[in-house]
């Protein structure tokens, strides 16, 4: 099964040796399950010719917002939309979680609540997760027909389920605790409030449960479930 990535945003430029890009990351979270990989850089305008260009999709974080002038933006959209249209399986993370939401007629903005930032707890169809998190902005109306399957008090739509159709989260199973500090340390000062960094430097090293919602989206991608 191949899956196509759709790079939403860029790592940092001085943590890129030490960490690789976006694409790469996801690859190493999935790389138990099996798929086979194609990426396109759309935040460079790179776009892949449809969604039958693979047969499903990930779509990454950004440090860009949804509701923001980008051309790359409303094709991004278009395809998203195809790919609901055409039974092909859509995954996004973060960035990618607020973009399906908003393509499908959901609702985005900055939270007036702030930040979340290192590792958050969930609840997560029905269990408790760790993952690790770097946002402000949250869904805050999901679309018409999406299940919200995971939040905590911060994030009421932390996860949403569009059955068979996409599944998409709003913190970072792909970050590791090495990243997160490597944000909270080169990223975070001057943007993030530092006792906001502080607490989450302080959490760090808390159980992770990334290879569950790698299991998930693995799941999701090869028969359109989470459990």
């Amino acid at each position: 099964m191949k899956i196509g990535i759709l790079q939403t945003g860029l790592v940092p430029e001085d943590l890129v040796s030490a960490f690789g890009e976006y694409p790469q990351v996801f690859q190493d979270l999935l790389a138990e399950h099996g798929f086979d990989f194609d990426s396109y850089s759309v935040v460079r305008g790179e776009f892949p010719s449809g969604p039958e260009a693979a047969d499903g999709w990930l779509i990454t974080g950004s440090r860009h917002g949804v509701y923001e002038d980008h051309d790359w933006i409303p094709p991004l959209e278009e395809l998203i939309r195809g790919a609901v249209a055409a039974d092909r399986p859509v995954v996004g993370v973060c960035f990618g979680h607020q973009i399906i939401a908003q393509a499908l007629g959901g609702h985005v903005e900055k939270f007036k609540g702030g930040w979340a930032i290192g590792p958050q707890d969930y609840e997560l169809n029905g269990e408790t997760v760790t993952v690790n998190a770097w946002h402000q902005d949250q869904v805050i109306t999901p679309p018409e027909g999406a299940e919200t399957v995971g939040s905590n008090a911060f994030c009421q739509h932390a996860a949403l389920l569009y059955p068979g159709k996409a599944y998409s989260v709003q913190p970072h199973p792909e970050f590791s605790d090495a990243y997160t500090q490597a944000l909270i340390d080169t990223r975070g000062p001057g943007l993030v409030p530092q006792d906001i960094l502080d607490s989450a430097a302080k959490r760090l090293g808390a159980p992770l449960s990334q290879a569950k919602l790698a299991a998930q989206f693995a799941l999701f991608f090869r028969e359109g479930r989470i459990s």
